[in-house]
């Protein structure tokens, strides 16, 4: 086993029983401030993309989402607005990286990147606690990280086995359509599956499934394209094998405020 992927393995097998003990065993309370750190940490990261180097000035754009978060926890009416408001960024971010390079030019500065960071990491921290809070909400947060976890696992191996056609060369140069074709397969054999087992209407559930799981793809194009779009080659090196902490919840973050405004949907 190469180095790369052995320190994934052991970060991964380290980290996922304390995230699925957090969403399953401990309350409201304590899930809303262990995932309020998690993003908290991307955030932190998202203020390098900013180009901010000092750490005063990156814990002060933390601080910026901290009361964002804490005024959206004081006005819980504005939560809906919130998510909306990351859906709308989530759909010009697609828009952005399929029209990369001429959108780079726009998130290269700072001015909007800045904002952008607070409504998408916002939004994803409400969708947490908003879907934590529905009937079987536990399980449904468990599915989502399943289907970004399983894949982003295809995606590596079917990538590295078989990769040969570019998806986005010059968004990321790195994935390739076989990559995506084998995170797709195994994350609905996995997922799909288990959501159409778990819930009656089957064929609706794994067809939001292959929505979502497009979703993703474009969640970690689009934090590819940040990179680019600054100069900065990696976000962060928190996560041995894995990168920065934005490496590995680009995905959830796209997802995430779709699935939340799905669920409070079909439960109204």
């Amino acid at each position: 086993m190469n180095p790369v992927l052995r320190n994934r393995v052991i970060t991964a097998l380290i980290l996922a029983p304390v995230v699925l003990a957090v969403v399953f065993l401990s309350n409201i309370q304590t899930f809303a401030a262990f995932f309020w750190f998690v993003i908290a940490l991307g955030c932190y990261e998202w203020a390098g993309l900013l180009g901010l180097q000092a750490r005063w000035a990156r814990l002060g754009y933390v601080l910026g989402f901290a009361l964002l978060a804490l005024g959206l926890t004081v006005f819980p009416a504005a939560q809906t607005w919130a998510l909306w408001a990351a859906v709308a960024l989530w759909i010009l971010a697609i828009f952005a990286v399929l029209t990369y390079p001429r959108s780079a030019g726009v998130f290269a500065h700072s001015l909007v990147l800045a904002p952008v960071g607070l409504v998408i990491l916002s939004g994803a921290w409400v969708s947490l606690v908003t879907i934590r809070e529905l009937p079987q909400g536990a399980w449904w947060i468990g599915w989502v990280l399943l289907m970004v976890w399983a894949a982003d696992i295809g995606a590596y191996f079917a990538g590295k086995k078989f990769g040969r056609r570019l998806l986005a060369p010059k968004v990321s140069p790195g994935k390739t359509w076989e990559g995506v074709l084998g995170g797709y397969l195994l994350s609905v054999g996995v997922s799909g599956v288990a959501v159409a087992l778990w819930q009656p209407q089957a064929l609706i559930w794994l067809l939001v499934t292959v929505v979502l799981i497009a979703i993703s793809v474009f969640g970690d194009l689009f934090e590819s394209l940040l990179k680019r779009a600054t100069g900065i080659k990696d976000s962060g090196t928190l996560l041995p094998g894995h990168g920065g902490m934005l490496d590995r919840i680009d995905s959830a973050l796209a997802v995430l405020p779709v699935l939340t405004l799905f669920l409070l949907t079909s439960e109204a």
